[in-house]
């Protein structure tokens, strides 16, 4: 999402708009790795050293309620972040967490099926399949 269309979007939904929001905006929907919050701070700080934690957790907590984001929470507690919302299924490593997408048109398809036979409008999905990754099978995890 480029700039401009990024400001104008968080002005109709009423959000100020700062140098820090839109940082961290542009950080997290351009991120192909599932960030944590903790992950997008240590990166805001590069630029912005003033920048609190609470400034991060506001600004991805809105960008989940517009929709820009999904959040994934985990079994241990820590919520990491995907700009990715189309439907996918998120590929999980059980021991390193490494996160990659798998995006099929069977997917989608699926996704379309199940949300019609259910008769849903969702406002989110998750999908994730857990697995060893290559180099943790390698490590003999």
């Amino acid at each position: 999402m480029e700039k401009q269309q990024l400001i104008t979007k968080l002005r109709e939904k009423g959000f100020k708009v700062t140098p820090q929001r839109i940082d961290i905006c542009r950080f997290i929907l351009s991120s192909k790795e599932h960030p944590t919050a903790d992950r997008v701070y240590q990166e805001m700080l590069r630029k912005h050293p003033t920048i609190s934690i609470a400034t991060v957790y506001q600004t991805l907590h809105l960008l989940n309620k517009i929709g820009l984001i999904e959040e994934m929470g985990s079994s241990v507690g820590i919520s990491r972040y995907d700009p990715n919302t189309s439907p996918h299924i998120n590929i999980i490593c059980k021991n390193c967490g490494k996160i990659r997408d798998y995006e099929e048109e069977s997917v989608r398809e699926l996704w379309s099926q199940i949300i019609t036979k259910l008769k849903v409008t969702p406002v989110g999905q998750h999908l994730e399949v857990y697995i060893y990754c290559d180099k943790c099978k390698e490590l003999g995890t």
